[in-house]
């Protein structure tokens, strides 16, 4: 059964609350009559509270769905591995490098995913005898993906080389390492080209010839079919098989860190991937979580906000291979020793995107930040914090963003999309047009590089393509409500009954509600961009607070609204801080109430 992805948009109607405009520009939305209804219904049929029902039905679930909807199951959703173009080929081939003792290298990309690809073949081939040697490239040294260097040597050093998150575009590195005498297997899931490299496989959902049944797949994802494919096979022929339950951890964050959409059968892989999780058998998770103070079990969140950064620190500002290593150790001391590198990266990465995103605000703003792409390159710039950049210039901005870093004759850039952009698909336009080196991507995220003098050309090229799929032709998208709640019924009780629906990520957003006519009863920055605030309002008093605001209109109206009423709209959420387990609003909007 296929689940929406996202409930159809709500009805015209009065803004939630009368909220026309926002402090951040926007018109509050709450649910539709239908939907109410609706929610009643399912909530009925669930014998849950209303306010779950409400949630689902807001969702684009169906009544007859919900049940499945709280319990997705991989027996359900799990699609047989073969309807994947290439993929026997690939399990034959795998299984063939494990009967034969073959010298096996992985070449993974530096991100989350990538690094939580890499670590699922090698765990899968060490649990058959089997190790693996593992290429991660620095990115900048070699930048993103196979490289002709690279894979040379990895041609000369192995039978087969399987490239990670990685490798649909790369022909000549590709060439190079079959030139080796090595088998090459591409499992990836970016953007494919108009033809495919000469590989003996080329595992990947978004292929052009491929049906995109099962594109929105991460590559650990289209990784872990391929091992359900390779376990088959040893099944048939009465070998023993890993077990593939364990892994779905590093499945479950190497999802939600790429921002695939958590619906369908990505939404099962999570959920039974945050199950394995809360058993801390992952000495690299646990230790993950040690330094980012979690007293929890992990949720989503944590995977997208506190694991994947750290994790990508590594290919960021330090040691590409440092995500891998730390996902593949079973030794927990070693683990503790790599969650503290990465953890030190990670602040060195967030002073370093700092300095670069204040320089790309203002030129952006000098620019001109009103049409369908906002875009910013500078001399020097760190390669590793492009992407993060990009991602605050499109939240800021509201439309598609790319941040490029200059070196040399060529910059290395990375560009971040809205929903309803398609931006990797127009990237690869422009590769195919000659107007930048190499790129590609998906929906949501693509990189690129470009020639020094050709970056001007490049976007505004971008920008032309772009404005046909409509971007930056609207304000501020409205702020859709799932209702109100009273500040003393922001219980954690209710938050559990809501993370019982989970998880929650993209396509799948967590509920948000407000908080009607609230004052402000205690306001202190957290550092230099968040502030912790306090809101007391009928039935009592709620914790809440609001991240990277320091630049934003919710700092004023939040902290000099002396005692002024509010409307205030967030994300609900537990804190077990300190031991102490309560409430907290994470707010994105407020508005003063009139």
């Amino acid at each position: 059964m296929t689940l929406p992805a996202s409930a159809p948009p709500p009805a015209a109607g009065p803004a939630f609350l009368g909220v026309e405009r926002s402090a951040l520009g926007r018109r509050w939305v709450g649910p539709a009559p239908e939907v109410e209804r609706l929610g009643l219904a399912i909530a009925q049929r669930l014998g849950a509270p209303e306010v779950v029902g409400r949630v689902l039905a807001a969702r684009g679930v169906a009544i007859e769905e919900a049940e499945a909807y709280l319990s997705p199951t991989l027996r359900d959703l799990m699609p047989d591995p073969s309807t994947l173009r290439d993929m026997d080929a690939a399990a034959e081939r795998l299984v063939a490098a494990v009967e034969k003792r073959e010298r096996v290298a992985l070449f993974g990309d530096y991100d989350v995913d990538g690094a939580a690809s890499t670590a699922l073949l090698l765990r899968w081939l060490r649990a058959q005898g089997l190790d693996a040697e593992v290429h991660i490239p620095d990115r900048i040294a070699e930048g993103y993906g196979p490289n002709i260097p690279a894979m040379t040597r990895l041609g000369k050093a192995a039978d087969l080389v399987i490239c990670l998150d990685c490798g649909t575009l790369a022909h000549d590195p590709i060439a190079a390492a079959r030139a080796m005498g090595a088998d090459v297997m591409v499992v990836d899931h970016h953007m494919g080209g108009d033809t495919l490299p000469d590989a003996m496989a080329v595992v990947n959902p978004n292929r052009q010839d491929e049906s995109g049944a099962q594109g929105a797949l991460c590559a650990a994802g289209v990784a872990f079919l391929l091992l359900v494919a390779a376990n088959r096979l040893l099944r048939a022929r009465g070998l023993p098989e890993p077990g593939l339950m364990g892994l779905l951890d590093l499945v479950a964050l190497a999802t939600v860190a790429d921002v695939a959409p958590l619906t369908g059968l990505n939404r099962a892989l999570v959920r039974q991937g945050l199950t394995v999780m809360a058993r801390r058998g992952r000495p690299g998770l646990v230790a993950l979580g040690d330094v980012a103070r979690l007293t929890s079990a992990p949720s989503a969140y944590h995977l997208g906000f506190m694991f994947g950064p750290r994790i990508n620190a590594g290919g960021r500002v330090g040691t590409a291979d440092l995500g891998v290593r730390l996902l593949a150790c079973d030794d927990p001391e070693e683990a503790a020793a790599l969650a503290a590198r990465l953890d030190a990266l990670n602040g060195e990465r967030r002073q370093v995107e700092a300095d670069v995103l204040a320089s790309a605000i203002a030129q952006a703003e000098k620019r001109g930040a009103d049409g369908p792409l906002v875009w910013a390159a500078g001399e020097g710039w760190h390669p590793g914090v492009v992407g993060i950049v990009a991602a605050r210039l499109k939240e800021r901005f509201d439309r598609p963003a790319v941040v490029i870093a200059l070196n040399g004759e060529t910059g290395s850039g990375s560009a971040r999309s809205v929903p309803g952009v398609d931006l990797g698909a127009d990237v690869a336009a422009l590769a195919r047009e000659g107007l930048i080196l190499k790129g590609g991507g998906h929906k949501m995220a693509a990189g690129l590089t470009v020639a020094r003098e050709g970056v001007a050309p490049a976007m505004a090229r971008l920008a032309e393509r772009l404005s046909r799929q409509g971007a930056g032709t609207g304000g501020p998208e409205d702020l859709r409500i799932d209702g109100a709640v009273a500040p003393g019924g922001a219980t954690p009780e209710l938050c559990e009954m809501l993370d019982a629906a989970g998880p929650w990520g993209q396509s799948a957003p967590a509920p948000r509600f407000a908080l009607a006519g609230v004052r402000v009863s205690h306001a202190k920055p957290m550092g230099e961009t968040h502030l912790r605030l306090t809101l007391t309002g009928a039935g009592g008093r709620v914790d809440a607070a609001a991240f990277r605001v320091a630049d934003s209109p919710l700092w004023p109206l939040l902290t000099a609204s002396a005692g002024a009423p509010l409307h205030v709209a967030g994300r609900l959420e537990i804190d077990d801080w300190g031991g102490r387990r309560r409430v907290r609003l994470r707010i994105e909007d407020a508005a003063e109430a009139r």
